[in-house]
């Protein structure tokens, strides 16, 4: 993706750069761990693999973090739950959204666009977003502001975006989860004529192909995932451009209560960008098997071929990484 290529090596305060590139460092870990579970059809291994280097390598990164999006509250979760605290305890205090492993059926199946990401905030960054279901919307960047809205039809929004971008809207490809919850939103996607790609899973990278749809092919994200994903998803359109809106859907009163004890005191709320990801914020994904986005990892005997994605949106750095690591015993360095 010609976008992700770029590099702006300014500096800027807060976050300091070393610590981007140790962010790499961990969603290396993880995606390496998983990738050694593709294929195998094991989807809680190889969650578990990922989840456990992750939070091996994330107590070695200099920070104070606090875990605000995590594998779950913490009698669900024995580790990245909501509200651990992570890091040497030395350096910035930021919040942690984590999602180790991003697509862990396509990583059993050994299908495209399984990811290792991780994105972190100077404190009070990132929303608290609950374990749910979130409406989403997300188009990539240099369109006018609120062009696509989530309470539009979706009718409305293609046409809009198709008259932003100067096309008709029969050249306009949205990304949907292949999910039934979707058959409505398919139908009138393409009665809006329109085309829709479906996805197994993965929308983090469903909305971040948004951002360069000549290589893509994907112009607009549309339809409901994981809340946490959500703000992973916002916390890279924040570094690298682009609009996503977004509102909870919980499906029974623990949900909301849940929410609330979280902070979100309005459930229909519309979260935009700004609200989910804010502050300076750097997000790392690291390729777990081959897909639109990144290369997935390499197995090579005792090493292991990486690439990653890093992005700051303070500085607008974006880092491709490729990296080789020797596997020592007991980890990949």
């Amino acid at each position: 993706m010609s976008k992700i290529e770029q590099t702006n090596t300014a500096h800027a305060p807060g976050l300091d750069r070393i610590l981007v590139l140790e962010l790499a460092r961990v969603t290396e870990a993880a995606a390496i761990a998983a990738a050694q579970h593709r294929g195998r059809g094991n989807e809680k291994a190889a969650d578990k693999a990922a989840v456990d280097a992750m939070r091996r390598e994330l107590g070695r990164v200099e920070i104070r973090g606090t875990v605000v999006i995590g594998e779950g509250e913490m009698d669900e979760a024995p580790m990245l739950y909501i509200g651990e605290k992570v890091g040497t305890g030395e350096g910035p205090e930021v919040d942690i959204a984590v999602d180790p492993l991003e697509g862990t059926t396509i990583c059993a199946k050994a299908m495209p666009n399984a990811l290792a990401v991780l994105a972190i905030a100077e404190r009070g960054g990132l929303l608290h977003a609950p374990d749910m279901y979130m409406n989403k919307i997300a188009i990539g960047p240099g369109y006018p502001e609120g062009i696509v809205d989530l309470d539009a039809t979706p009718a409305d929004n293609l046409h809009a975006l198709a008259k932003a971008k100067g096309v008709p809207v029969q050249e306009i490809m949205a990304c949907i989860l292949d999910r039934p919850r979707h058959a409505e939103l398919i139908r009138a996607v393409r009665e809006a004529g329109a085309g829709v790609q479906l996805i197994p899973d993965g929308d983090i990278a469903g909305v971040i192909w948004t951002t360069d749809p000549r290589e893509t092919g994907i112009d607009i994200y549309m339809g409901s995932g994981g809340a946490p994903e959500g703000v992973l998803a916002a916390a890279a359109l924040r570094c690298i451009g682009g609009q996503i809106q977004g509102r909870l859907m919980p499906m029974k009163d623990e949900e909301r209560e849940r929410a609330e004890t979280m902070g979100i005191t309005d459930i229909n709320r519309k979260f935009k960008l700004e609200d989910m990801a804010s502050a300076d914020v750097v997000f790392s994904a690291t390729g777990v098997t081959d897909g639109s986005l990144l290369r997935g990892v390499r197995l090579r005997g005792d090493f292991a071929e990486t690439e990653t994605v890093v992005m700051r949106s303070k500085t607008g750095t974006v880092r491709r990484i490729r990296s080789t690591l020797r596997n020592v015993g007991t980890r990949f360095v």
